[in-house]
């Protein structure tokens, strides 16, 4: 689809959908989507979809009273924290558009990176599946930024995904290829391994990394380092056990 097309087909649909998974960010809520909103108004037809990841603070009535106020804003509910990957899942499953950008509900992505990597992704054309966010400057304690290059670095070396950062949120995708992807928790860490095996290409786009504006991480280290270990062994045989097959279409 082109530029174009992207800016005709907009007045009928959203041609962009925003994803963003949320637990207990009720502080965050409303600055983050005037942030979006300012960063994607007159660009194309968009949607925000907000995925309450089963918070326990007031993050449901904000995102209730915003609704009333922002058309653009949806909001898919989860009674029990399922966790990052099933929430990014169920934006992109409940999303209209056929191009989704996710980031990290937090307020450290800056939404204004958005339009940027919405446009790599229409540039690259059907073969770009995933623009994904390379954080400059990140904003993190010691200990987080050394946990994230020693995965980052064992990642590189077992599955050579090209890929300096995968644990950034603000990424783009086309819905259609995300779908497709095998889904496990987890699943958000290994995009661009996960993307690549089906055959797309992965564009990058730095981004600038931000402060945290309110309340603190709610995805640990056990959710970050081990079960993240364990994924990569499975992603690793995913890879290896992926089949090419070359199809040959006869006109009789």
């Amino acid at each position: 689809m082109s530029d174009s097309n992207v800016r005709t087909a907009a007045a009928a649909e959203p041609a962009v959908s925003v994803v963003v998974p949320v637990r207990n960010e009720a502080g965050n809520v409303a600055p983050l989507v005037g942030e979006i909103i300012a960063a994607l108004a007159g660009r194309w037809g968009f949607e925000i979809v907000y995925v309450d990841d089963g918070s326990r603070d007031t993050t449901g009535e904000e995102l209730r009273t915003l609704m009333l106020v922002t058309p653009q804003l949806r909001c898919v509910r989860h009674a029990v924290s399922a966790g990052q990957s099933a929430a990014v899942r169920g934006g992109v499953a409940a999303a209209r558009a056929p191009f989704i950008a996710t980031l990290d509900g937090d307020g450290q992505n800056d939404p204004a990176f958005i339009p940027a990597m919405v446009e790599a992704l229409i540039k690259g054309g059907p073969r770009t599946g995933l623009v994904a966010g390379q954080r400059v400057g990140r904003k993190a304690s010691a200990f987080k930024r050394l946990q994230s290059r020693i995965a980052n670095s064992v990642r590189a070396v077992v599955l050579a995904d090209g890929t300096r950062d995968t644990g950034c949120g603000l990424k783009a995708f086309r819905r259609d290829v995300f779908l497709m992807l095998p889904y496990f928790d987890g699943l958000h860490r290994f995009l661009p391994a996960l993307v690549r095996r089906e055959g797309f290409d992965i564009a990058y786009v730095d981004v600038v990394d931000r402060e945290r504006r309110h309340g603190h991480s709610n995805y640990g280290l056990w959710d970050r380092l081990w079960v993240g270990m364990l994924d990569l062994c499975g992603v690793w045989w995913l890879i290896r056990r992926r089949k090419k097959v070359s199809v040959v279409t006869e006109n009789h």
